[in-house]
């Protein structure tokens, strides 16, 4: 079979390249996927780079997410048959025309999901839902973000209004404000304008703001953290722009605020699985109802990894850039 695979870390459009690999069997417990559709992510590029929490042996695979089709079984599966379309979130190694994998570690694709959502719905969206499950927010209060024009902010801008929640996004240029409101996300706050947080105090009514994600590091989590309210949790989801958070002491200790990290699969490793069922049926049904989605930039074969790595690495990328083998 073909994969995606590089023999040394570096910058994924220089390193990463298709190669001929033995088609993996399924073993007790397993099943054996073909891939349709994979999604690249930004911690999948920063796994190639050598620079994530997960830092695999050379010569190594890539990817962790895709949808496909089971073609093989191994000795005790029930759950799943050859012919089931299912959905690999967290899976290493699915940049490939087939990849095996735990069958429990696997979703059985929701009926009518297009393809293109299912390939994506793990990683970005579980995420989001989980940050906010994790958050206990109510109807009605409010949280901050930046990187609210990322894919996350997006998806957390939409299901946080599906359930209630509030949420001022912040993004650096006055034309991410535009565009979030051209695609029906409001509250979006320019921190490149003077006067942006009494902007911030002006949509919020004064309103207490409980949390705040900070997806970008650097001065930008010290941003979010100046915002918060007394008593607040400034929440590490991401490092876009820097793997340092620059905050204010002082913020810290008169607001008495908490900073802590989220880290997706370790979230979703650890949670009950009738609150994983319960969160994966609740993003369905957003989908459908259109509350929740999630668009694709491009779609790329396998020998264009390094222009969908590129395409993906551009700026102002509007949904995802999935692989196709």
């Amino acid at each position: 079979m073909r994969a995606i695979v590089h023999e040394q870390f570096g910058e994924p459009e220089d390193v990463l390249h298709v190669a001929d690999r033995p088609t993996p069997e399924p073993g007790p417990g397993q099943v054996r996927v073909r891939t349709t559709l994979a999604t690249i992510h930004n911690h999948d590029l920063w796994t190639v780079r050598g620079t994530y929490g997960f830092k695999p042996e050379l010569p190594a695979a890539s990817g962790t997410e895709a949808v496909g089709v089971v073609d093989a079984v191994g000795e005790g599966v029930e759950a799943l048959a050859v012919g089931d379309r299912v959905i690999a979130g967290g899976i290493f190694g699915v940049w490939a025309e087939q990849f095996v994998a735990d069958a429990a570690a696997l979703m059985a694709a929701p009926a009518g999901l297009p393809g293109e959502a299912a390939a994506q719905l793990v990683a970005m969206p579980f995420s989001a839902i989980s940050l906010l499950e994790d958050l206990s927010l109510e109807p009605g209060q409010w949280i901050v973000q930046n990187a609210a024009n990322g894919a996350v902010g997006r998806m957390v801008a939409q299901l946080a209004r599906a359930r209630g929640v509030r949420v001022v996004g912040l993004v650096r240029r006055p034309e991410g404000v535009d565009e979030l409101r051209d695609a029906g996300i409001d509250d979006i706050v320019a921190t490149s304008e003077d006067g942006w947080a009494d902007r911030i105090r002006t949509i919020t009514g004064g309103a207490p703001i409980v949390a705040g994600v900070d997806s970008v590091g650097g001065s930008s989590a010290g941003d979010v953290l100046s915002v918060l309210s007394e008593g607040g949790t400034l929440v590490a989801f991401g490092a876009m722009g820097s793997p340092t958070l620059e905050l204010s002491s002082g913020d810290l200790i008169f607001k008495q605020a908490t900073v802590r990290g989220f880290w997706g699969s370790v979230v979703s490793r650890q949670m009950a699985p009738a609150l994983k069922q319960r969160l994966f049926a609740e993003l369905s049904e957003r989908i459908g109802a259109g509350e929740l989605t999630l668009p694709v930039s491009s779609v790329h074969g396998f020998d264009d990894v390094r222009g969908a790595v590129l395409a993906s690495l551009t700026p102002g990328r509007v949904g995802k850039v999935l692989l196709r083998p």
